[in-house]
């Protein structure tokens, strides 16, 4: 999406922000939604009484900070601050837990999605709705503080997450989009609604607590739908110096998954998306729902209510971040020199000329437990054959490919499945070096990958896209993406060759066998 260069503020200006696990970002874009400017502000969770977290406080003040780096942008360009916008749209990192009591009072501090301590309660909750329930989704962590009798759960009057929270501080509005309420707990995609059958499931199995789960939930919007206006409270809560006005209608707030899915216009049946950066997650809109209940794979929702497969993992580029480091400090050691950005071409480059099977090289790259994998706990590995050919270019092709092999064992289940993938929009970290992890990822997944024009705009952007749209009057979200916003986008496609892929299974099969080693370690 090209800049757009007017001159001044007219406030009819729209706003979308992400509160993501780095950094927080907010992007301000006109009514075909070109962006205008941008601002940001990095933060970073805690580890803190055994759990990963933000404080509300911090949350509070990221807001403040990063809607005043966006003025600062605007007061550089325009020679103004914002005064009014037209619409806002709030998105933030995917599902956790945040309980409140009947007066708003926050009960215990923000779990989020990275926390994996529910998996008692995601397991008897898979098994008594026959429905994968994932352990950052939020009735996971609600129910296993009641299987451990936690102090709060007495006390718990509302959950929400944390673009849920954000959009009540702004509006004063307990709504959410369906894709983020997907993710607190299932939703039928034919009724729009939280699913009725697994809530009188659920009241069952809590009915000591004396619990309705749906008065504890957050209301569901889709797309396109009103979700309140931003508040006297709100508007002096994102900028406390006063310039903002209050007004500004208010669309349903999406968690980071449903704004990837808008920002990469991956909303049509057989499409998807895959977002790759520290951690890697794909998204595929299914024709039709799936007949059986895998645990790798978490059935969510679009912004529209699509069923949608998503399998999400969480190690992808850390690996290769640590390689480049390497041999920067080795060049650094022999007196030579080359940038970061450099070394980063130089070593996704130098992949492509390697061995299609990285000759017998295999970067097992993991830094982290892999439910997809069924593995606890990881230790990054090296391996290789007797006879292998450990050249730069093969290590880095091995490299590049253990970044999304997690991945692929999500998609061989879909395969299995009968879920067919027309293609998948990729944005991410892991793109931004020319072609090659574009082309060894539609090598590894045999499916075709495309990467736009837009593909760096983020989340934000997307959160920015659903807010115009809930200006408009369109037919569809997917006819306002295709007719309004990536009207004349241009992307480049890589398609699977038959050597690449032919090499990345002797590879992947050489990966998995490094997971079960990973495996007999921990049982140590």
């Amino acid at each position: 999406m090209a800049i757009n260069m007017r001159e001044r503020l007219n406030g009819k200006e729209i706003l979308g922000i992400e509160l993501g696990s780095t950094r927080i970002k907010a992007v301000l874009v006109d009514e075909n939604c070109a962006v205008l400017a941008q601002g940001s502000f990095a933060w970073e969770n805690e580890f803190k009484d055994g759990f990963w977290t933000y404080s509300l406080e911090a949350v509070r003040s990221g807001l403040q900070k990063c809607f005043e780096s966006l003025n600062e942008d605007c007061e550089k360009k325009f020679g103004e601050r914002i005064s009014s916008l037209a619409s806002i749209g709030i998105s933030g990192m995917m599902h956790g837990y945040l309980p409140f009591d009947e007066n708003e009072k926050l009960l215990v501090p923000f779990r989020t999605w990275r926390n994996t301590t529910t998996e008692e309660a995601a397991k008897k909750l898979t098994a008594l709705f026959g429905f994968n329930i994932p352990q950052r989704w939020s009735v996971a962590h609600l129910y296993q503080a009641f299987l451990n009798n936690e102090e709060h759960i007495g006390s718990v009057s509302s959950i929400n997450t944390l673009a849920g929270y954000v959009h009540f501080l702004l509006s004063g509005k307990r709504i959410v989009g369906i894709g983020e309420a997907s993710g607190m707990f299932p939703v039928n995609c034919d009724s729009k609604k939280y699913d009725a059958e697994m809530v009188e499931s659920f009241n069952a199995l809590v009915s000591d607590q004396g619990w309705d789960i749906l008065k504890m939930l957050p209301e569901i919007a889709l797309a396109g739908e009103k979700a309140g206006f931003l508040t006297e409270e709100g508007a002096r809560l994102l900028d406390p110096s006063g310039s903002l006005r209050p007004g500004a209608l208010m669309c349903p707030p999406e968690g980071d998954a449903g704004t990837g899915m808008v920002a990469t216009n991956s909303i049509r049946p057989g499409s998807g998306n895959v977002s790759a950066g520290t951690s890697i997650f794909s998204m595929v809109v299914l024709r039709a729902a799936l007949s059986e209940v895998h645990e790798e794979i978490d059935v969510v929702s679009t912004p529209t209510g699509e069923n949608v497969a998503m399998i999400h993992c969480n190690n992808c580029c850390t690996e290769i971040d640590k390689w480049v480091l390497l041999f920067e400090s080795f060049l650094n050691n022999v007196g030579l020199k080359m940038t970061r950005n450099e070394l980063y071409d130089a070593f996704f480059s130098s992949a492509l000329s390697g061995d299609p099977d990285c000759g017998g090289v295999t970067s097992a790259g993991l830094f982290s437990g892999e439910p997809v994998a069924r593995l606890d706990d990881a230790k990054p590995m090296l391996l290789r054959e007797k006879d292998a050919d450990l050249s730069f270019a093969n290590l880095a092709r091995s490299v590049i490919n253990s970044s999304f092999s997690t991945l692929r064992i999500g998609h061989d289940i879909l395969a299995r499945a009968g879920v067919g993938i027309d293609y998948l929009n990729g944005h991410g970290g892991l793109f931004k070096s020319g072609k090659t992890g574009q082309q060894l990822m539609a090598d590894a997944l045999k499916t075709e990958i495309r990467v736009s024009e837009t593909a760096g705009e983020g989340g934000a952007w997307g959160m920015a896209i659903l807010a115009a749209f809930a200006l408009n009057e369109y037919r569809s979200l997917q006819d306002y993406l295709d007719d309004v916003v990536f009207a004349g986008n241009k992307a480049v496609s890589a398609f699977p060759k038959e050597e690449g892929s032919a090499g990345f299974e002797k590879f992947h099969a050489r990966f998995r066998e490094a997971i079960e080693l990973m495996k007999g370690m921990n049982n140590v």
